[in-house]
């Protein structure tokens, strides 16, 4: 691994663990209900991460395997959801899986033709290009999920104690 790619996981792990203590403590009917008039819930938007961020990008396209991933109905709206602790494992393990190409491919590895024919919607970009990409949806799902967090029941993690404007210099 060189120093880019190990800065590239913790960045990435440090997101996921937003993820992950952004649903801490909350009982399964909260996790499920729609926080948002567009509907997401916060397992909805796990298991999101889990089938159409990490195992679509680095399982899908890094590596060229054809997956079998579900809807966006059985994503986001399942008929029955599964516990939070399976939504949570399978979360973890796909990351883990994730972790295991980033630290296995060359950062300029481009997806293979038969993997842009596989998901010819996918850009033509490298694995660091890619990489940044996930960080970057992980990131901006974190904030989702404090924000909700916060309206839910007043949970903060980004505590403003007091806004202060800069003095004018004389």
């Amino acid at each position: 691994m060189t120093d880019t790619t190990d800065s590239l996981l913790a960045t990435l792990r440090g997101q996921r663990r937003q993820v992950l203590a952004a649903l801490e403590g909350l009982d399964d009917d909260t996790l499920v209900r729609p926080w948002v008039p567009s509907g997401w819930s916060p397992l909805g938007l796990v298991r999101h991460l889990t089938f159409d961020v990490e195992r679509f990008w680095f399982e899908g396209v890094v590596l060229g395997q054809v997956l079998a991933l579900p809807t966006d109905d059985e994503v986001w709206r399942p008929e029955r959801w599964p516990s939070a602790e399976q939504v949570v494992a399978e979360y973890e393990q796909a990351a883990a899986r994730s972790d295991e190409v980033l630290a296995a491919t060359p950062l300029d590895a481009f997806p293979s033709a038969a993997a842009l024919a596989t998901y010819p919607w996918a850009p033509e970009r490298d694995l660091l290009a890619t990489t940044l990409h996930v960080i970057t949806e992980t990131a901006a799902h974190a904030g989702h999920l404090d924000v909700g967090r916060e309206l839910v029941d007043g949970r903060q993690r980004l505590v403003l104690t007091e806004f202060r404007t800069p003095s004018p210099k004389p």
